[in-house]
């Protein structure tokens, strides 16, 4: 009885800390794609001289960024402005990333 009872409480201790771990490594993976996508926007911008580019024109088998892979259900914007900040939505349904360029 005893050892349920300590099994018990370390795995109250060790699921919180374990959902932690993987939020913070979801949230480093869609910041990561947000830059990816912020660099390439910032050279779409200087290829072509223009200020708002259109995430498909980003990501594509010939285009800048080859597959943007999506970690947590997250919803990345449909348009990139220069000098704009990049706001990521609903990451694993709740949580929101910013990307400041």
């Amino acid at each position: 009885m005893i050892v349920v009872v300590i099994i018990g409480l370390l795995a109250t201790m060790a699921i919180p800390a374990f959902r932690r771990v993987t939020e913070a490594s979801q949230d480093k993976a869609v910041l990561n794609n947000a830059r990816q996508l912020s660099s390439a926007a910032d050279q779409y911008f200087l290829e072509s001289g223009v200020s708002t580019v259109s995430l498909g024109d980003l990501v594509g088998p010939t285009s800048y960024i080859k597959a943007l892979n999506t970690i947590a259900s997250e919803v990345y914007p449909q348009n990139y402005t220069q000098a704009i900040t990049i706001t990521v939505g609903g990451v694993a349904g709740t949580r929101t990333i910013t990307y400041h360029m």
